[in-house]
């Protein structure tokens, strides 16, 4: 894939590439309230458009047939991906797939063609870091599941730091705690390689030192960075999947409606704690600890103790509510439910085995 530097570049794009059809997919909020639509008023000057703004919170299979069914009208010679997660997610795989009678199931199974539709991704918050993953999430009857395949990752992207001006605080903190939470989970994940950890580090000193966005006055500078540290968390994740955190978070968003990286937040400390202890029980081929001693210095901390205060004072002062019953979240009285929405999938990816007849203990030991 290949990273577009700013709007001009775009325009370069679509001329070299003779783009004549594009496919714009959004959401209202980050089509309009971001500024997009003006960005996108002169880009589009003489080029056959269609604009498809999303109408559910979470990438719905229901919305995701009615997008391809656009496309494959359309024909798009470009899809054109502006928003968060959920838009990214739609456009990717609206990209691959066609409507046919086995649709759901290659759909499940990742069965993608190879044929498909250029997409340009440009993110509207600084998070999710889908602009370049090969993964996107997809939720049938309220289900979560994965599609993952090269073919995914999108083609190009662009980091548009005016566009991450007009989201709330609560969004900002909610994305950006996501994306430190991927650059620590890469860490940690059983995949991770060399050059995940190389950009996993290179994210969070961005997103651990350089994040005035989130605790300051956004400006051009400050939100640029915050792009950049959650793209380089989602190339960090693109090699390596995440754990446990995120194989969590997925029934606290469908059942309970806690934002994506707010749900993510809720075990991320619990886990970090409960792989460090358990260092001696690792299944992964690095040594464990010297990765918990990379973390130690990314954050000044010393000890886990001292890494557990430093996470739950960030999360504080992202105003990232912690409290279960706040939430509206009864762990024991929901608990089978709950757990049996945990992705076994990033549960995997733990460096300490993980079953999900465990979670109950994680949750309440740690």
């Amino acid at each position: 894939m290949r990273q577009i530097k700013d709007v001009l570049n775009i325009k370069k794009l679509i001329a070299k590439d003779n783009v004549d059809k594009i496919l714009i997919i959004s959401g209202r909020n980050s089509f309009y309230k971001t500024g997009a639509d003006k960005i996108f008023s002169d880009i589009l000057k003489k080029k056959i458009n269609y604009l498809y703004l999303k109408e559910k919170y979470l990438p719905d299979f229901t919305e995701l047939k009615k997008i391809i069914k656009i496309k494959e009208k359309f024909n798009p010679d470009l899809i054109i991906a502006v928003g968060g997660g959920c838009v990214m997610d739609l456009a990717k795989i609206s990209s691959v797939f066609n409507l046919e009678a086995n649709f759901k199931s290659k759909l499940i199974n990742s069965d993608i063609s190879k044929k498909k539709t250029k997409v340009l991704a440009i993110p509207t918050t600084a998070g999710s870091g889908a602009e370049v993953t090969s993964n996107a999430v997809i939720y049938i009857n309220n289900v979560k599941f994965s599609v993952e395949d090269i073919n995914l990752r999108p083609d190009f992207f662009c980091l548009i730091p005016g566009l991450l001006f007009s989201s709330s605080k609560s969004l900002d903190a909610s994305a950006g705690f996501d994306a430190v939470s991927q650059a620590v989970e890469s860490l940690f994940s059983k995949k991770s390689t060399y050059q995940s950890v190389i950009f996993a580090k290179k994210a969070l000193q961005i997103l651990l030192k350089d994040n005035k966005f989130l605790f300051g006055k956004k400006n051009l500078s400050n939100a640029y960075k915050m792009a950049l540290g959650a793209n380089l968390a989602g190339k960090a994740i693109n090699i390596s999947k995440t754990i446990a955190p995120h194989a969590f978070s997925y029934p606290f968003t469908t059942m309970f409606g806690v934002p994506h990286g707010h749900a993510v937040s809720l075990s991320f400390n619990k886990v970090i704690k409960f792989n460090f202890i358990h260092l001696d029980k690792a299944d992964c081929n690095y040594d464990l600890k010297k990765r918990y001693d990379i973390l130690f210095k990314l954050t000044k901390t010393t000890n886990i103790l001292d890494l557990d205060n430093y996470f739950i004072d960030f999360k504080k002062r992202l105003k990232l509510e912690q409290d279960f019953s706040k939430l509206g979240i009864d762990i024991k009285k929901n608990s089978s439910k709950i757990f049996n929405g945990v992705n076994e999938q990033r549960l995997k990816n733990n460096p300490i085995k993980l079953l999900k007849t465990d979670i109950s203990t994680v949750f309440e030991n740690y």
